[in-house]
C-alpha cells in the first residue's frame, strides 16, 4: 500500500482473491500490470494512482509487478506492459494496453465507475436492516435518477412489505410484473406480499383462527389462516395446515392451491430455514 494513498496496494497471487476477486463487489478494482524497466509503465503509474486519490474509493488501484507475479501475470496472459484490467463483482469487465493520456483514463474508468443511482442504491442496501426508513429514502432518490433501475424497486418493494406498507410495495412490484418476469428475488417478495395481504384479509390471529375452525371445509379459511399464522411468525403450524390440505387429495384444486401457499411461505421464512428444509422433505415425500 502506497504510504500517501491508502487506495493503491501492491498485488500478489496471496492477496488476489480478497483485493480482487472478492474486493470488486464491494467497490470496481483496477489492476495495473507493470515493470521496473517498462518506459511507459512509469509514466502511467502516477495518472493512475493520483486518479485513485482523487476518487477516494470509487475504485482500488492494485499494482501488480510482473517481474515479481510472473504466475500472476501468466494467468492474465500479459503480453505487453502496461497492461490494465478493470474488474467489477469479480469479472473482468475492461481493459486497455499500452499508455492513454490522463483525459482518456477518466473516460475509460467513467464507463465501469458506479452511477450516483448505483451508490444510492449500495448506500440503501446498508440501511435496510438498521434504519429501514432511511433505506427506503436511498431507494426513492436511486429511482429519481433512474426510473428503471429494477434492482432498487426489488429492494425497495422488500422494506416496503418488511414494514407491512403493502399497498406502497404493490405498486412496485405490478411494474416488476408488467414487464412479463420476474427476477427470484422479486418473486420472493410478491410471495411475501401475496401471504400478508391474504393474513390482512383474514383479520388478526384470532379471527382467522375462529372463522377456520367453524369451517373447517372451507379452504380459503384454511389458507387464510395458515398465512395469518406464518405473519405472526408461527410458520410449523402454518406449514402444517398447507400440509393437511394436500394429503386429502393430491390432485385436487384445494391441494394446488396448499401446495402454492405452502411454496409462498417457503420464501417468506428464507433458504437457510432448517425448518423450510424439514418441510420441503415432508412435502415431497407426500408429493412423490
Amino acid at each position: 500500500m502506497s504510504a500517501e494513498n491508502s487506495w493503491v496496494i501492491d498485488g500478489t497471487i496471496e492477496n488476489f482473491q480478497q483485493l480482487v476477486l472478492e474486493g470488486s463487489f464491494d467497490r470496481p478494482v483496477v489492476i495495473d500490470f507493470w515493470a521496473g524497466w517498462c518506459g511507459p509503465c512509469k509514466q502511467l503509474a502516477p495518472i493512475l494512482e493520483k486518479l485513485a486519490a482523487e476518487y477516494n474509493g470509487k475504485f482500488l488501484l492494485v499494482k501488480v509487478d510482473t517481474e515479481a507475479q510472473e504466475q500472476l501475470a501468466a494467468s492474465f496472459r500479459v503480453q505487453s506492459i502496461p497492461f490494465v484490467v478493470a474488474f467489477k463483482e469479480g469479472q473482468p469487465v475492461d481493459q486497455f494496453a499500452g499508455l492513454m493520456t490522463e483525459e482518456q483514463i477518466r473516460e475509460w474508468i467513467a464507463g465501469f465507475l458506479p452511477s450516483p443511482a448505483e451508490d444510492l442504491f449500495r448506500e440503501g442496501e446498508n440501511y435496510e436492516v438498521v434504519e429501514p426508513s432511511t433505506a427506503i429514502e436511498k431507494f426513492r432518490a436511486a429511482l429519481d435518477l433512474e426510473p428503471e433501475f429494477h434492482q432498487a424497486k426489488i429492494a425497495l418493494s422488500r422494506v416496503l412489505v418488511d414494514q407491512n406498507r403493502l399497498d406502497e410495495a404493490r405498486k412496485y412490484l405490478d411494474e416488476l410484473t408488467a414487464r412479463g418476469f420476474m427476477e427470484p428475488e422479486a418473486q420472493q417478495v410478491q410471495n411475501e406480499l401475496d401471504v400478508r395481504e391474504n393474513a390482512e384479509e383474514a383479520g388478526d390471529l384470532v379471527e382467522a383462527r375462529a372463522a377456520a375452525e367453524a369451517n373447517p371445509d372451507n379452504i380459503d379459511l384454511q389458507i387464510k389462516l395458515a398465512d395469518a399464522l406464518a405473519v405472526a411468525g408461527k410458520l410449523e403450524e402454518a406449514f402444517e395446515i398447507c400440509l393437511t390440505i394436500i394429503s386429502r387429495d393430491k390432485s385436487s384444486d384445494a391441494a394446488t392451491t396448499a401446495k402454492e401457499t405452502l411454496i409462498k411461505l417457503f420464501d417468506m421464512a428464507g433458504p437457510s430455514s432448517e425448518l423450510v428444509s424439514t418441510y420441503r422433505r415432508k412435502l415431497a415425500t407426500l408429493l412423490y
